[in-house]
């Protein structure tokens, strides 16, 4: 069941979307060459601490886990695409790094994702970091009352596909709000024109993940969460939470 929210409950949400958006600066930060994931979650722990805020994503466990999370950020380098925990492995030059971030404040959800690269940046990784950025945006600009759900997805999947790029199958957007994951579920790709109405109070999080090696398959590390390209190839993710309004989409997490 979708739960549309007041404009007072997307005031809340702008809040914990700000800490979100606070995580996400502090890691592009810390981030260098020597530098481990742990510590990029150590540096997210003490922003979330300082905000007064909780992460939704630390002991989180859905039905596909072995083990709950144990970090409070997900950190997924090169191959990773989504869902990497944490690792003392330091990170190299040249490294790509994805960056999943959640908060909770006053009972209410946010989250964020964002790509890097760590020191001197491939061209390859600029261009596909560059290409989901503009998928996000994509799909945010089409986050409007009026349209569906597969405006959104028909949106992000044609700037993903025409640039030759991979989707990661069965993973995408969601609904949040009081809880992280909510209805509705929001695809990467899709046909426009189809799907549930997009209405004032609705809140979505937005999130292309793309596989630079143009296939959509992955694959499961031992460790169960972390999910990888089958080809070895880079991967990028960006997601913004966003609410709909009859003004137009609204980012919340953003500082």
């Amino acid at each position: 069941m979708v739960q549309l929210k007041t404009d007072t409950s997307i005031e809340a949400m702008r809040e914990a979307g700000r800490v979100v958006a606070q995580i996400l600066t502090r890691a592009r930060e810390v981030a260098a060459a020597g530098v481990t994931p742990r510590e990029l979650d150590e540096a997210a722990r003490e922003v979330l601490r300082e905000a007064g805020a909780s992460s939704p994503f630390l002991n989180y466990r859905p039905h596909f886990a072995p083990t709950p999370f144990p970090a409070v950020i997900c950190v997924s380098v090169n191959d990773a695409v989504v869902h990497g925990i944490p690792s003392a492995e330091p990170l190299r030059d040249g490294d790509l790094v994805s960056v999943d971030a959640g908060a909770l404040l006053g009972g209410w959800a946010g989250d964020a994702a964002v790509s890097f690269s760590v020191g001197k940046a491939r061209p390859a990784d600029t261009r596909l970091i560059s290409t989901a950025e503009a998928a996000l945006e994509a799909g945010i600009g089409a986050a409007v009352v009026g349209n569906r759900i597969g405006d959104i997805a028909h949106a992000i999947g044609t700037v993903c596909r025409a640039a030759g790029y991979g989707i990661l199958d069965g993973y995408g957007g969601h609904g949040i709000g009081r809880a992280m994951h909510e209805d509705p579920s929001v695809p990467n790709e899709g046909r426009p024109g189809r799907g549930m109405p997009l209405r004032h109070g609705m809140v979505l999080a937005i999130e292309p993940m793309l596989l630079g090696g143009g296939l959509d398959e992955f694959r499961h590390d031992p460790d169960g969460w972390t999910l990888r390209t089958t080809d070895g190839s880079r991967a990028a993710h960006a997601e913004h939470t966003v609410a709909i309004t009859e003004d137009g989409p609204r980012v919340l997490t953003t500082l």
